[in-house]
């Protein structure tokens, strides 16, 4: 799931690569990796997982990715500042399009920046194609179900310590999820903003193999970052809860822990 510098900067200027700048306009109008395309991911939070509302995501995200030029021949590398979770967020979408050639860039703009490699600061316009996707419905939850599955799956918060005990309020609500544990998504990154090596990662995610893994936190995008350690660790059944505190929180009906 990842790409390191050394082997986007070879396939930058490949006809069947799609490089997504998912940082902000400004940062990218500054300075981005030669070729890039910029779509600030975070304008994308959707917060409602009725089965109406996953159907409306679904068709936001496909108009999206055709306006981007994603098709079933492109290979799509996503990159933010760090190994971040706007980029996880884009590699996550595109597995639930069962998209199989998706990356995220490895330490980031800043990894790129400080070996030297190509940047510009030039804006790159997009060619739209008809993107067509299956849905991988094993790895998106709704609030339903884990209200049902409370007691089975294994939640991961993603968000702060303080967030996670409430002292922090972003909802209506504060607190988290009943049976959460609470892995802080920056954990997941070295210094350099890399992706820690497997072995640490190991350290922060003592789960079985055959567990399912639920992950969440604001919005989405740093459950996204877990998602994606822990497939890299190899773990098989692991979802992110779309919705997250953001829906969660709000919703008054529901139950939660502080």
């Amino acid at each position: 799931m990842l790409k390191s510098p050394e082997e986007l900067v070879k396939m930058i200027k490949k006809p069947n690569l799609v490089l997504v700048d998912c940082r902000s306009y400004k940062e990218y109008s500054e300075e981005h990796i030669t070729g890039a395309v910029n779509v600030d991911l975070f304008y994308y939070h959707w917060l409602d997982t009725t089965s109406a509302g996953v159907k409306a995501f679904e068709a936001q995200m496909k108009n999206l990715l055709s306006f981007m030029g994603v098709t079933k021949q492109k290979t799509v590398v996503f990159y933010d500042d760090v190994a971040g979770m706007s980029a996880a967020r884009g590699v996550w979408l595109l597995a639930y399009f069962s998209h199989p050639k998706t990356f995220m860039l490895n330490g980031g703009f800043k990894k790129w920046k400080s070996l030297g490699l190509p940047i510009e600061t030039k804006t790159n316009g997009f060619k739209p194609a008809k993107f067509s996707g299956k849905t991988n419905k094993k790895i998106l939850v709704s609030f339903e179900y884990i209200k049902k599955n409370l007691n089975k799956a294994k939640i991961i918060d993603a968000r702060t310590p303080d967030e996670y005990k409430g002292k922090v309020m972003r909802a209506a609500r504060k607190g988290h999820i009943p049976n959460a544990v609470n892995t802080d998504w920056t954990l997941n990154i070295k210094e350099d903003g890399t992706m820690k090596p497997l072995k640490e990662l190991g350290k922060l995610y003592r789960f079985s193999k055959n567990d399912e893994i639920i992950t969440y936190c604001q919005g989405g995008y740093r459950a996204a970052n877990s998602f994606v350690a822990l497939k890299m660790l190899g773990f098989k059944n692991v979802k992110v809860y779309l919705g997250s505190w953001g829906e969660w929180g709000n919703m008054l009906d529901l139950p939660v822990e502080d």
